[in-house]
């Protein structure tokens, strides 16, 4: 097995979306535009309910996913498909936009401490015109593993015993929730070709051989391609492992608009002012 090591150390950005709600982006910026299949990541939160409670009115998307992940608070989710629901502490929402959807989530509370996650995938071009999916999965249903060392939540892939509830996927996808105790190792296995990532929550890691001492909150540690992850926390942190297979096909971008080329975002622009967009 050929050992992960940190290839970049990636500080968020602050950044706002929606209709206003403060965020830190590390995917989706300068310094990390893209990295295959992953088109995005934002962390939301904040303790004042002025950075968040205006929320994300009904906007459009397509040919991509979006994985929500609530730690604290609590979000109202509808889309034109019919679907929808609060998220809770705890909760996932993963939707596959596919041909496309409009969709809402705003806050279900006044105040409070809000703190989450979104993370956008991309789809290959086979999928980026099906019909539109979505999935609510509670806290409950989301795997865990438990021992002395560390708690792992499994949203995506398997860890040990626990699996995640997302099975099946093109990309296949981990995306662990990891809380791990000062002193302690984690350890994992990664399929050959996946690329990942480290977002940390709070604390400080050292992974692999390298001891880099900016691996702290808010930052997201671009790993090199490998298959065993060894990560030993210098104290108690708390941090997402997420890897996915690489689609290897050209992007085109446009706002909430991810396909293949640019004569899809026009079209997709098109079908949106028109009202054909979410017609299924």
């Amino acid at each position: 097995m050929s050992q992960i090591e940190i290839k970049k150390i990636i500080k968020a950005l602050n950044a706002s979306d929606g209709a206003g709600v403060k965020l830190k982006r590390s995917i989706g910026t300068p310094e990390a535009d893209y990295i295959d299949p992953f088109l995005m990541l934002d962390e939301f939160g904040s303790e004042n309910k002025d950075d968040y409670i205006a929320g994300f009115p009904p906007h459009p998307h397509r040919g991509i996913e979006t994985v929500t992940y609530m730690l604290n608070g609590e979000f109202e989710h509808k889309d034109s498909t019919g679907a929808k629901g609060i998220m809770a502490s705890g909760d996932v929402q993963w939707m596959k936009t596919g041909r496309g959807i409009i969709h809402s989530e705003m806050p279900a509370m006044k105040e409070g401490k809000l703190l989450g996650f979104q993370l956008w995938i991309n789809m290959p071009a086979k999928l980026k015109k099906n019909k539109p999916e979505y999935f609510y999965i509670k806290a409950k249903e989301i795997g865990l593993h438990e021992d002395k060392e560390k708690i792992v939540k499994v949203i995506a892939g398997k860890f040990k015993k626990a699996e995640g509830p997302e099975k099946n996927h093109n990309v296949e996808p981990i995306y662990y929730h990891v809380i791990l105790k000062e002193g302690k190792i984690f350890n994992c296995d990664v399929p050959i070709g996946h690329n990942s990532f480290i977002y940390i929550l709070k604390g400080e890691l050292k992974v692999g051989e390298s001891d880099h001492k900016k691996t702290e909150n808010s930052n997201l540690v671009l790993l090199n391609r490998g298959t065993k992850l060894t990560a030993k926390a210098n104290k108690s942190t708390e941090f997402l492992f997420i890897a996915g297979k690489p689609i290897g096909e050209p992007i085109a971008r446009g706002g909430p608009f991810v396909m293949n080329t640019k004569a899809e975002i026009l079209e997709a622009i098109q079908d949106y002012n028109n009202g054909t967009f979410a017609k299924y």
